[in-house]
């Protein structure tokens, strides 16, 4: 299920009608018979139509499936990737797509460009295109799940992946509108979300802190759990792999542009007569991945807050040595506060009223718990216990993380981004000692924090 665009720039106006006819057809059928394709493609000729089919089963677009009762063909993964960069590309939200950043169990990561933003900005800006792809997962759980697999189809998986994508942008927009750290959304079509491109670090990338930076860092975190409860959100998977750490500088509130690593060498070994400046700069979390949000109104509310506190405590208790006093946040709490406010904005009534309805949220989470998703992973589990030491450095290799816990990059740079977009080194080139070989930005150089080394 590798996105693979060479195909894309080929197909004609008949192969586009033919596709979308089987997508069309894929809502009751799991196997479109052919004449149905032909009808709903309104092709005039019936060779052309066939013709089409043949292009589109060569690209892997569409797919014959085997001894079936009568021919057809099924959707492909990689028909609706198409089918959604297609409209993006109509829509002009995208403009061209780079390499892939990202990969995990549940979607993968792509760094695209978009076109030039309004006077007095013309350049191309770089963004992320994130595909949903959750029968990935389905496929490794067939055997534990053929109760789950006899009422459902692969046409199933790819509306759950619509679902997620819904939700997923749902959620990001009503954040982002709320004054909440997320990346800026900026379309949904089909299985895919393109938003903007975060520049900073993964937390769990981070090797040291100092205390009072911890400290700060800390408080942030359970502020933004509680904040969000308050709001009548529970995030679901807040961890480590999920928060993206921005350095800005605190007297002008921006994002600061990487210093060479010549000047950063000097810094760091206290070289006289070079002035100080970091002595401005701090961290600033930025939460992403929404597909596993629920409202505080949920059943399990309780246990998914609590979880999320508790990851946050873990992580900067074996990587970072802190530990707070205060035993909280606690969900009570939250609660009482909640009742005794009144006219607080509910954002879970918001979204459900916006487009992504209860019925559609409680058909997601039937799906992730009948194939095995849990909100809290459990590679996330693995990489915060104590079978790896907190001081060791983390050498899981970037890429592998699920959803996007790699949506960083090295630089602001806004250089040009074609399908081959170069290699992206995901602000790693500062482990390594060397710059980025790639269209996008030069090393990453971090004053106040470590970079845990790279495989």
């Amino acid at each position: 299920m590798k996105l693979n665009t060479s195909h894309l720039r080929y197909l004609t106006p008949e192969d586009w009608r033919v596709l979308a006819a089987v997508e069309q057809g894929s809502k009751n059928h799991e196997v479109v018979p052919t004449p149905l394709i032909i009808k709903l493609s309104h092709l005039r000729s019936g060779s052309g139509a066939h013709k089409s089919i043949s292009t589109l089963a060569k690209a892997n677009l569409i797919a014959r499936v085997q001894n079936a009762k009568y021919d057809g063909y099924r959707l492909t993964y990689g028909g609706l990737d198409y089918l959604a960069l297609h409209t993006h590309f109509q829509r002009k939200t995208l403009h061209s797509t780079g390499q892939c950043i990202g990969t995990g169990k549940e979607s993968d990561i792509h760094i695209v460009l978009a076109p030039p933003l309004p006077p007095p900005h013309h350049q191309k800006h770089q963004c992320i295109l994130k595909i949903h792809r959750l029968g990935r997962i389905s496929f490794r759980t067939i055997k534990t799940n053929r109760d789950y697999l006899r009422h459902r189809s692969s046409a199933s998986w790819m509306h759950m992946s619509r679902l997620s994508a819904l939700k997923e942008y749902t959620f990001m927009t009503a954040l982002h509108e709320a004054g909440f750290p997320v990346p800026t959304p900026m379309a949904c079509n089909r299985h895919t979300v393109v938003m903007s491109l975060v520049e900073g670090t993964p937390l769990y990338q981070i090797r040291h802190l100092e205390e009072q930076e911890a400290r700060r860092l800390y408080a942030e975190l359970m502020a933004m759990i509680v904040r969000l409860a308050e709001v009548g959100l529970i995030h679901g998977d807040f961890n480590e792999f999920n928060i993206i750490i921005e350095e800005r500088d605190s007297s002008s509130s921006q994002t600061i542009n990487d210093p060479p690593a010549d000047l950063a060498e000097k810094l760091e070994h206290g070289e006289s007569g070079k002035q100080d400046t970091t002595a401005n700069i701090t961290l600033h979390p930025i939460l992403i991945d929404f597909p596993q949000m629920l409202s505080i109104s949920h059943p399990n509310a309780s246990t998914y807050f609590d979880r999320d506190v508790h990851c946050i405590k873990r992580y900067f208790s074996r990587r970072f040595h802190f530990v707070s006093d205060d035993p909280g946040p606690l969900f009570e709490d939250v609660e009482k506060q909640l009742k005794k406010t009144k006219g607080i904005r509910r954002m879970d009534v918001e979204v459900e009223a916006s487009g992504f309805s209860r019925k559609m949220a409680k058909e997601l989470e039937k799906y992730m718990e009948d194939v095995g998703v849990d909100r809290a992973d459990d590679d996330v589990e693995s990489a915060s216990d104590g079978s790896r030491d907190s001081d060791a450095p983390d050498n899981t290799p970037h890429g592998t993380h699920d959803d996007a816990r790699a949506w960083v990059t090295s630089t602001g740079s806004t250089a040009d981004c074609s399908v081959d977009v170069g290699k992206v080194e995901l602000g790693l080139a500062a482990n390594q000692g060397s710059s980025l070989d790639s269209p996008v930005g030069a090393t990453t150089v971090f004053s106040r924090i470590s970079i845990a080394e790279a495989s």
